[in-house]
């Protein structure tokens, strides 16, 4: 068998009743290892003792065999009847369809059920699972997949406990964080912040915390879209030389960034610090910011009642900005197959009653009025220096002082309720709550600077970020915090020109009919 020509064994369906999707799984995919071939090989030549032939693969990478098939990436589909017809599946062991009793069970039973053929190699022929010789073994097999998962799993749960204990990480780094390792594929030296993505998230929480009204998780996700920086899944993927899957950022996973404790540099566990034999958090090397500026970002993201919103990713500037000079509505955008873009008011044609009597509605092609509005901005506002707003969390004190305070309320709490009763152990509370207390008394007595905004100039001019931004959306940031406004009049209107507007009245570029 193994000297059959590949494409005699891999084309497309053909409705002759042999017609097997080859399955493939493999939980970790590194560099070294040679599975998707060995599978692959292992796949081709059950297919062929069976006399059938491939029409497709469902390879699921980075898929753990704990994951139910029916909601696996690629071989999901196929058994959902998403993906076209088929007449079985054949795969290199009863592992690789699941390591689990029940879901292997459950996908051989459904290959029954509906007449499929279900063919792993080392298996003489395809399953009979009516058969009890052949229920028995299929069954016998995916038990013993299920028993190696579960070593697995108490192997990585004691080795977790022992890391854990050790005051090392393990697992996956936190955004803006990076292992580092003496020797490739050895233990983790220590860790240190990555030197690009930590500036990304620092970058993100200066400009929420600058303008907390109008730059969200959610527009800020948007804005690290536009700029094409890749997402978490897609750094950490390229951090191991894995190929990045254009995976977006989004607003939720952006906040839970910005809300976790792990950007203050703490060993965590179940979303919570880790905590050392003397009650401390355990810190495994400096933080993304400080104890002050978490609990700013804290209490602006979770202060928020109103929904996030998402900025528009189109090529406009002045959505947000031109406004009807009748009815005072926010302008949109028309666009259409034989015209260009157009700015103007649609509040009459949705039937408003502030708008019926906004006749005629202004109307102005997009790139003309945007020119205009940027030609008049750099005039009136280019050789301005910018200061920007920035938040400066004092001397963290207060914060040092609230950490401190909850570590002894811990303590005392864990006295309370037995857990120091020993002579031995009460000795140590005793040490442990009065180097506390000292600790506390000394940061009480130390001046105290609070936290807040402060305004700094960042040597560049408005024409100098102007030019710089990398796209429309920053541009219009950039007016929005100018508070800049244009107000649109139709030509017919007795008004030639809006008071502080662009030109004066020799020229009437905001109207055009």
């Amino acid at each position: 068998m193994h000297g059959t020509a590949p494409h005699t064994i891999e084309r497309p369906y053909d409705g002759c009743g042999k017609c097997l999707l080859g399955v493939r799984r493999l939980s970790r995919v590194k560099l070294a290892t040679s599975s998707p071939e060995r599978q692959r090989e292992s796949v081709l030549t059950a297919a062929a003792s069976v006399g059938a032939h491939i029409i497709g693969w469902a390879d699921d990478w980075e898929v753990s065999g704990a994951t139910d098939p029916m909601t696996r990436p690629m071989l999901g589909p196929w058994l959902r009847d998403e993906r076209g017809p088929y007449d079985g599946l054949v795969a290199a062991a009863v592992d690789r369809l699941g390591r689990n009793v029940v879901d292997c069970l459950n996908t051989g039973y459904k290959m029954r059920d509906e007449k499929k053929m279900l063919v792993t190699y080392g298996h003489e022929g395809a399953w009979e699972l009516d058969d009890p010789a052949d229920e028995n073994r299929f069954t016998m097999e995916a038990w013993g997949a299920q028993m190696e998962l579960r070593a697995i799993q108490r192997r990585n749960r004691d080795a977790t406990i022992k890391t854990r204990a050790a005051g090392r990480p393990k697992g996956k780094p936190s955004y803006g964080f990076q292992y580092v390792r003496k020797v490739m594929g050895g233990k983790i030296d220590h860790i240190e912040l990555h030197p690009h993505a930590s500036e990304v998230i620092r970058e993100v929480a200066r400009r929420i915390l600058a303008d907390p009204e109008n730059v969200t998780p959610s527009s800020e996700a948007a804005r690290l879209n536009r700029a094409g920086e890749p997402s978490p899944a897609d750094h950490l993927a390229m951090m191991y030389g894995k190929p990045a899957g254009g995976r977006p950022w989004s607003p939720q996973s952006l906040k839970n960034i910005l809300l976790s404790e792990a950007t203050l540099g703490y060993l965590m566990h179940q979303h919570k610090p880790v905590l050392d034999k003397d009650g401390n958090f355990v810190r495994l090397c400096e933080g993304l910011w400080d104890r002050a500026t978490h609990e700013a970002l804290k209490k602006v993201i979770l202060a928020r009642k109103a929904p996030w919103t998402r900025r528009s990713n189109r090529e406009y500037l002045l959505t947000e900005i031109a406004l009807c000079g009748q009815c005072h509505t926010r302008l949109y955008t028309q666009t259409s197959k034989n015209a260009p873009p157009r700015y103007t008011c649609t509040a009459r044609n949705k039937g408003w009653r502030h708008a019926q009597n906004c006749r005629p509605a202004p109307l102005i092609h997009t790139q003309l009025l945007d020119s205009y509005v940027e030609e008049w901005f750099l005039r009136e506002f280019g050789d301005g220096l910018i200061y920007e707003t920035v938040y400066d969390p004092g001397n963290g004190i207060p914060e040092r002082i609230a950490e401190t305070r909850a570590s002894r309320e811990r303590l005392r709490a864990d006295r309370e309720a037995g857990l120091y009763d020993s002579p031995d152990d009460a000795a140590w509370f005793r040490d442990r709550y009065a180097a506390l207390g000292r600790e506390l008394a000394a940061l009480e007595a130390e001046p105290q600077r609070a936290p807040g905004m402060v305004r700094r100039p960042t040597g560049e001019t408005v024409a100098d970020r102007w030019f710089k931004a990398s796209d429309v959306q920053a541009r219009k940031e950039i007016l929005i915090d100018f508070g800049v406004r244009m107000t649109l009049f139709p030509a017919s209107a007795p008004v030639r020109w809006a008071p502080g507007f662009i030109h004066g009245p020799e020229r009437n570029p905001t109207a055009l009919s």
